[in-house]
C-alpha cells in the first residue's frame, strides 16, 4: 500500500493554471530583490538584509484576460555578490525584473551590465524585462534619492523596457510591477500563438487546390462542416 498522502483541494487548486511563466530577479546585491519576491508572493517584508546562498523561488497565481497565470519567480539569493550566477538560473525565463536601488547610483549604473548578461543567457531579446527602481520609501522618508526618475525612464525607453519605481517595505507598486510584466508576457505569447495559427491556416489554404472540398471539424461534431474553395 502506498504511503503517499492524497493531494488536498488546495494542492489540486494550486496546480490548476493555464500558463506557467518563469521570471527571474536580477540586479546588484542589496537592492531588495528578495523582499520584492516575498512581498509579492507572501505579502511579507524582512528588515534582516542578510543574503542567503543558493537559488530561491516562490510562486503566485494571477488572472490575466480570463486566464490563470502561475508565475514561478526566481531570486539569485546572494549569488550576484560572487558573479556565480549560471546559465541554469536564466534558462527558460520568459521575463525578468531588473532591480536597482533608487538611493544608490552604482546599482543603477550596473543595470546595463545585468541587462547584457540577462540577454546573453535568457531568451535573447525575447524575454520581457521591467526596470524596477526599489526603495522609494527612503526617498519619501529621508530624501535619499540618488537616481533621478527621468534618467531611469530614458534608459528603459532606449532599451525597450517597462519601468516602475517600487517600495518592498510599504508595498508601493510591487503587485503592479509583477502583474504588468506577467501581462506583457502573456500577451506576447498569445500574439505568437495567433501568428503561428494564422501561418498554419495559410499554409493549409495554399495546399488545397481550387474547387476542392475541405473538411472543417468542430469539437464534438463528428459530421463536421464542409467548405469549398472557390476560384476568383
Amino acid at each position: 500500500m502506498s504511503g503517499r498522502r492524497p493531494a488536498t483541494w488546495e494542492q489540486q487548486a494550486a496546480d490548476d493554471y493555464d500558463y506557467l511563466f518563469k521570471v527571474v530577479l536580477v540586479g546588484d546585491s542589496g537592492v531588495g530583490k528578495s523582499n520584492l519576491l516575498s512581498r509579492f508572493t507572501r505579502n511579507t517584508f524582512s528588515l534582516d538584509s542578510k543574503s542567503t546562498i543558493g537559488v530561491e523561488f516562490a510562486t503566485r497565481t494571477i488572472q490575466v484576460d480570463g486566464k490563470t497565470i502561475k508565475a514561478q519567480i526566481w531570486d539569485t539569493a546572494g549569488q550576484e555578490r560572487y558573479r556565480a550566477i549560471t546559465s541554469a538560473y536564466y534558462r527558460g525565463a520568459v521575463g525578468a525584473l531588473l532591480v536597482y536601488d533608487v538611493t544608490k547610483a552604482a546599482t543603477f549604473e550596473n543595470a546595463a551590465l545585468w541587462l547584457r548578461e540577462l540577454r546573453d543567457h535568457a531568451d535573447g531579446r525575447g524575454a520581457a524585462v521591467m526596470l524596477v527602481g526599489n526603495k522609494t520609501d527612503l526617498v519619501k522618508q529621508r530624501g535619499l534619492r540618488a537616481v533621478p526618475r527621468g534618467d531611469a525612464a530614458v534608459f528603459a525607453e532606449r532599451e525597450g523596457l517597462s519601468f516602475v519605481e517600487t517600495s518592498a517595505l510599504d508595498a508601493t507598486n510591487v503587485d503592479a510591477a509583477f502583474e504588468t510584466l506577467l501581462t506583457e508576457i502573456y500577451r506576447a505569447v498569445s500574439r505568437k500563438a495567433l501568428s503561428a495559427t494564422a501561418a498554419a491556416a495559410d499554409d493549409e489554404a495554399r495546399a488545397v487546390g481550387e474547387g476542392q472540398a475541405i473538411q472543417v471539424s468542430s469539437a464534438g461534431d463528428s459530421g463536421g462542416l464542409t467548405a469549398r474553395c472557390c476560384a476568383f
